[in-house]
């Protein structure tokens, strides 16, 4: 790439290639590139409005990418250092010390008491392939970052949750038709930093985040009664995981944290609405990602983990059928916070992310 980054976005385009937004590296980005499969080069293209990480970003039918929201720094030195993030990040989620976040009506986020330079964004831009152009559309009712954002099937945008005054109990409807921002019905659970798919019935299961401890609760959406109903509760409580739908339409969580970080994975039945657990990873890992691949299988990269205080360059594979792990080649660099996209051709683009040397608790 022409900008290392981390807490960036990857999406890949209808055209098959893939669009890269904002992160961090050094300091806030706003610029986005092009990576094309077929060279297997990146361009840089038109920057966003804004600079923001821990954003969303998400491909409309129409082709174009809605980014919405996110974190920016009013303080340079806050994303000079990306450890110094992750124990931001760390700081947020800590159970164990039970740490708490604040945002006032500024959206400056202040950790135990501490103003770490960190504001949340209510902004949402549109970014079209064909001109290379980005364009502000409607904005978010409330800001946020460390939300989640899914195309649903009449395309429409659902943004859940998120950090605004702790976390959000709030979800959004963006209309790509009027540019306009609706709320829907409230949460059971505030979340953030939790996960989120849409089931091959519609519906849309969120799993997991933070409130004032790690969430290990579960819902349901269902955008034709914009009704949120609970559902299965996890087995194991888990935050920084990774989600993804099987091609049954099960759903796999994989590690994650809970006081120590986790090797476990569960199996999420949509008939019964239940969690079981499925056999666990090689490795515990947390800010790790879960690839559906073009065989059924899913890939597991990187990630962060405490048995080695240090960020991961293995990778596992999950096959549904015999519903085993098995270890394989690790990637060339250890890295936490990328992204993980499966193109076209079947083969999986990692992109950035951090490698660090430890992540301590506070």
């Amino acid at each position: 790439m022409n900008n290392a980054r981390i807490d960036h976005t990857a999406s890949v385009l209808p055209n098959g290639k893939v669009l890269v937004t904002g992160g961090c590296n050094g300091s806030l980005l706003n610029s986005a590139e092009l990576y094309d499969p077929a060279t297997q080069t990146w361009t840089l293209t038109g920057s966003m409005k804004n600079a923001r990480s821990l954003h969303t970003a998400s491909v409309l039918p129409n082709g174009k990418v809605l980014v919405t929201g996110g974190f920016y720094f009013s303080q340079t030195e806050s994303c000079d250092d990306s450890r110094e993030l992750f124990t931001i990040l760390d700081k947020i989620s800590n159970v164990q010390n039970n740490s708490k976040a604040t945002v006032l009506t500024n959206r400056k986020v202040f950790v135990d008491g501490e103003d770490i330079g960190m504001n949340t964004i209510n902004s949402a831009e549109l970014y079209d392939p064909l001109t290379g152009i980005w364009t502000t559309t409607g904005s978010l009712n409330f800001a946020r970052g460390g939300h989640t954002a899914s195309v649903l099937p009449n395309g429409k945008v659902l943004v859940i949750g998120g950090l605004y005054v702790w976390s959000l109990q709030s979800a959004e409807l963006y209309d790509p038709s009027t540019g306009i921002w609706t709320n829907t019905s409230l949460l059971n659970y505030p979340r953030l930093f939790h996960q989120t798919i849409i089931l091959s019935n519609g519906k849309v299961l969120v799993a997991g985040g933070i409130f004032d401890v790690t969430v290990g609760t579960c819902e349901l959406y269902d955008p034709s009664t914009d009704i949120w109903n609970t559902t299965g509760t996890f087995n194991y409580r888990r935050v920084y995981n990774a989600l993804v739908e099987l091609s049954d339409g099960k759903a796999l969580i994989t590690g994650g944290r809970y006081i120590n970080f986790l090797t476990s994975s569960e199996l999420y039945d949509p008939k019964t609405e239940t969690w079981t657990y499925t056999s666990q990873m090689n490795q515990s890992r947390a800010w790790h990602i879960a690839s559906l691949l073009t065989d059924g299988k899913v890939l597991v990269t990187g990630g962060f983990s405490d048995t080695l205080n240090d960020a991961l360059n293995s990778s596992e594979l999950y096959d549904p059928l015999k519903k085993m792990w098995t270890t394989i080649d690790s990637m060339k660099t250890a890295r936490l916070g990328h992204t993980a996209s499966v193109l076209t051709n079947g083969k999986v683009l990692v992109i950035g992310g951090l490698y660090v040397w430890s992540l301590q608790s506070a």
